[in-house]
């Protein structure tokens, strides 16, 4: 049976949502203000959490950035209940990491419909999150190790990251490194003139953050997701206890970390003495291959592709004008597509 905590400080609202839900066989917890709300949450991690933004103690808002700080509450869907219908009030909550909400006064189809939308798309991730889960067991097959480390993985402490949604800022403690479960996740640092340089591309499968395993006491980068992402939490004072006792698996991470070092030194090399052209033209095909593998679109914007070949968004548009003159690269709506791949790998510096 799920578990639906509602957090409303209005009595007759609180009672007529609970009734509603317990005649639709959902076990139901009910909390008056946002503190006793929020202790609830983590006492029980319930299915679905719906929560009024106007409240005594800890407003909506608290609730939902404290909540979505814990590992073991930051996956559970949010719905938030408003009187406000202005759109700045509706977005900075979905900002925030709210996955739906409903306007005051609502019927009960409108509440048991939003409710069961999002317990269905849980039980989607959870299944997209068993499949990934298989792939990680290869880092340590047949190896010493590998009981321990699925017994972390069985804890499943996945995080849901909406897209443009910052997994980590540079700067920030290390708490541990994530598993992309599902989705992009772009990793970049900021100069001091404001401007980004993308360092790497993460996708379905990888880790983002194993440079910090062993060096690190804040992250050397910021994290964030490229389009809505489900990534698994690895704590790390889990994962420097399995390395330190199980060499097969350190191993592992040493093989993932000495690939993204050659990466990152090849970046640079083309930072340092590759033209214009030639370093976009080497991002569209680094990307292509990596997220592209069937002939799908690049979906990356101009903004992306500066960033990636340090140079400026005029010139990205101005190049990509170019490529496409010379039969290089065909715009269409959703992106780019690669027409001659042999051109533009052979394009002189």
């Amino acid at each position: 049976m799920s578990i639906i905590l509602i957090i409303e400080d209005n009595f007759e609202i609180r009672e007529n949502i609970s009734e509603i839900l317990q005649l639709a066989k959902y076990q139901v917890i009910v909390a008056e203000n946002g503190k006793e709300g929020a202790e609830l949450a983590l006492k029980h991690l319930p299915d679905v959490i719906l929560w009024d933004i106007m409240m005594d103690l800890l407003d909506g808002y608290g609730v939902l950035y404290m909540l979505k700080k814990h590992i073991e509450t930051s996956t559970i869907p949010f719905i938030f209940i408003t009187a406000k219908t202005q759109m700045q009030d509706l977005r900075k909550g979905m900002e925030m990491g709210a996955d739906d909400y409903l306007i005051k006064p609502f019927n009960n189809i409108e509440l048991l419909s939003a409710i069961e939308t999002r317990l269905k798309k849980r039980e989607i991730q959870k299944e997209y999150y068993s499949k990934s889960m298989q792939n990680i067991n290869q880092l340590v097959l047949n190896k010493e190790g590998l009981e321990e480390f699925k017994e972390i993985i069985e804890q499943k402490k996945y995080r849901i990251f909406k897209k443009r949604q910052v997994v980590h800022y540079e700067g920030d403690k290390v708490t541990g490194i994530y598993l992309i479960i599902d989705g992009k996740v772009k990793v970049s640092k900021i100069a001091e003139d404001g401007r980004e340089l993308i360092v790497g591309i993460f996708n379905t499968d990888e880790f983002i953050g194993t440079n910090v395993i062993l060096s690190q006491k804040v992250y050397p980068d910021t994290a964030m997701a490229l389009e809505d992402c489900t990534l698994c939490f690895f704590s790390i004072q889990q994962l420097e206890k399995l390395i330190y006792l199980y060499p097969n698996l350190a191993g592992k991470f040493i093989k993932i970390l000495s690939n993204e070092i050659c990466e990152k030194e090849e970046q640079l090399l083309q930072l340092a003495y590759h033209s214009v052209r030639k370093r976009i033209a080497e991002v569209l095909l680094r990307y292509s291959r990596q997220n592209c593998p069937n002939g799908e679109y690049i979906t990356l914007g101009r903004t992306e592709l500066a960033s990636l070949s340090g140079t400026a968004t005029e010139t990205v548009s101005r190049t990509l004008t170019e490529f496409e003159n010379e039969g290089m690269i065909t715009k269409v709506r959703n992106g780019l597509s690669l027409v001659d791949i042999p051109k533009l790998s052979k394009l002189r510096n």
